[in-house]
């Protein structure tokens, strides 16, 4: 086993939370659609007799920020950062039948992983009342 590549970010949710308050499109520029639907249901939050609805901004913007880390921690495991080839929809954040985060890359960041001799992604996603934090690990065994 080899480490081939380290990656790490931390984000404050308030200021993430001002951008989303801003900027409807972030959401789409950042997330995949699977994670869009995700951020969505989180976000509006139904009453069990669906006669209201009520809104869920703080979960859905705690949801984005760990997301929005991971992608820049996985961006800066591949060498690129976000912008140099890879994109954040190139990288998608979903959690396995345990709960635990995990990664999917595609396109160029796929291709770029690919290279590496990449066998392996490890992710850490954790958060705690102001901040949100990532840490990507590519495994070559």
């Amino acid at each position: 086993m080899a480490i081939i590549g380290l990656g790490t970010d931390i984000v404050e949710i308030a200021r993430i939370s001002q951008s989303l308050a801003r900027s409807a499109g972030l959401i789409k520029r950042v997330l995949t659609a699977d994670e869009q639907a995700i951020y969505h249901a989180i976000a509006t939050k139904h009453v069990a007799n669906n006669t209201m609805t009520i809104s869920n901004t703080d979960n859905a913007a705690r949801y984005f920020a760990k997301r929005f880390a991971a992608k820049e921690a996985a961006a800066k495991a591949l060498g690129t950062g976000i912008g140099r080839g890879v994109s954040f929809q190139h990288i998608q954040v979903s959690n396995n039948a345990e709960g635990a985060p995990q990664l999917a890359l595609t396109d160029y960041a796929a291709e770029l992983a690919a290279n590496k001799g990449v066998t392996h992604i490890w992710l850490s996603i954790t958060d705690e009342q102001a901040y949100a934090a990532a840490t990507v690990i590519l495994e070559r065994q």
